[in-house]
């Protein structure tokens, strides 16, 4: 499956996503896509593909020329304009979004923008030379912006004024990025949890907390965090690009990279200030011949091994097959037994995928419990809650991992002591049979035999019921 990658460790803008979208591009469609972008306001604006360089990484900065002034790039102010949204050295060179330090800048920046109402940019959006695709997500990313700005401040979209958002630059980044993507076509997109940065911003409307309420309300029930790096790290206009069109937030999944893009941001930070986007194909397990396996697969010699584990599809399905959970995992040194066992009954009852607990040894050789909890993603903030609340734990660490199961069905099963319930797991060419505990042992408590007796019936019969 041919799928592109977002990396968002340092954040995300507009800029910045069509910085590296555009290095995934071949030589001629680079041109092609500057030319096109070009055409789009040629008596006011130009676009630019700059090489931009952050702590030794070499990829693409992105900047909008306002044609006709005069070149003042050591004022903040003419940075904040001409050099996009991301990361700016200096307050005033904050976003699009509302986003000035001073007066000064808040009406420098009006000096060129599109001051205009939510449905004036629509009709804006389609007025533009591109296809009835690109004007339709444009739109739809727009959409998004508008109803969070009238979320944050409480009034009709309609009524909503663009800010800073409502400039021709901002709408090239928009563009821009709904054009490369028709390029690229990718049949999915994926992104990583996104890091909106910390501290405060101080903007038109004063000083906001970050993530800024519009953003926040962009991204609901998309996974964020905050990290250590203070100042605003994603921007209305990224949030809402990549609301729009990214399927799942999730960790890199196993893929075969063909070409790794960067999208660079202005401001300097110790981890270079840089959106990654990797484009490659899912698919990407190499199918083996049984020549190229080792000795032995699944516990048998490979002379054993069965039609279906030597057929291609065997690979490709399992590979499909991978979906993604969240481990929690915390050490406890000051809990008795029993309080570890009440709370991982807790933890299962509430319906996570597994618990379970390790001995560890911690520091000054303490002996304790590392405790595991797995659930799945949109899971996470009620367990770790749970975490926090029925143990003695300061903090929980969350590790994204990918996980492969068989298809599971319970049946019933006859025996001489009974019926009993059955756990069979299928795919990829394997069976499983599992009795179940509770069954098991209430029919070996009935008849007075015991366990193994009863649970070696039961596997019997599940061997009758396999033929």
């Amino acid at each position: 499956m041919k799928t592109l990658f977002i990396e968002c460790n340092m954040g995300a803008a507009g800029d910045m996503l069509m910085g590296a979208l555009y290095e995934l591009l071949t030589e001629s469609e680079q041109k092609q896509f500057l030319d096109s972008m070009n055409s789009l306001f040629p008596d006011k604006l130009m676009i630019k593909a700059v090489p931009s360089e952050k702590c030794g990484i070499w990829g693409t900065k992105m900047n909008v020329v306002i044609l006709g002034q005069t070149d003042t790039s050591d004022s903040p102010e003419h940075e904040h304009v001409h050099l996009h949204e991301h990361h700016m050295d200096s307050p005033e060179g904050h976003s699009h979004m509302h986003h000035t330090d001073s007066p000064q800048a808040h009406s420098h920046l009006h000096g060129h923008t599109l001051h205009t109402s939510y449905p004036e940019m629509l009709a804006q959006i389609d007025s533009l030379p591109v296809s009835v695709s690109i004007r339709e997500h444009a739109k739809a990313v727009y959409g998004l912006i508008g109803e969070a700005e009238s979320s944050a401040h409480h009034t009709d979209i309609s009524q909503i004024h663009f800010h800073e958002v409502g400039t021709l630059d901002a709408l090239m980044d928009v563009v821009g990025c709904c054009m490369l993507l028709e390029i690229l076509n990718p049949e999915q997109i994926l992104a990583s949890p996104i890091h909106v940065g910390s501290g405060s911003v101080r903007c038109a409307h004063g000083i906001l907390p970050v993530p800024a309420p519009a953003t926040a309300e962009i991204l609901k029930d998309v996974p964020i965090y905050g990290g250590t790096i203070e100042g605003e790290l994603c921007t209305p206009t990224g949030a809402a690009l990549l609301k729009h069109f990214v399927s799942q937030f999730t960790a890199m999944p196993p893929m075969a990279v063909e070409k790794t893009g960067y999208g660079m941001g202005t401001r300097d930070f110790p981890s270079a200030n840089c959106l990654r986007a990797f484009q490659g194909n899912m698919s990407i397990l190499p199918v083996p011949s049984p020549r190229q396996l080792p000795d032995s697969y699944s516990g048998r010699p490979l002379t054993r091994m069965t039609e279906e584990e030597t057929h291609p599809d065997f690979y490709t399905e399992q590979f499909h097959s991978l979906d993604q959970i969240l481990e929690l995992s915390c050490n406890l040194d000051d809990m008795t037994p029993e309080a570890v066992s009440y709370a991982v009954n807790l933890l299962m009852e509430a319906g996570a995928l597994d618990v379970f607990t390790t001995p560890i040894h911690m520091k000054k050789n303490r002996t304790g419990l590392l405790l595991t909890c797995l659930c799945n993603l949109e899971e996470e903030s009620r367990f770790s809650r749970l975490i926090l609340t029925h143990t003695t734990t300061r903090g929980i660490r969350i590790q994204p991992c990918y996980r492969r199961t068989l298809d599971a069905q319970f049946r019933k099963v006859r025996t001489p002591y009974g019926e009993i319930t059955v756990k069979i797991s299928t795919g990829y060419g394997i069976h499983k049979c599992k009795p179940e505990y509770e069954d098991v042992a209430a029919a070996a408590r009935q008849c007075k035999v015991p366990f193994a007796k009863v649970q070696e019936a039961v596997l019997e019969a599940c061997r009758r019921m396999q033929g």
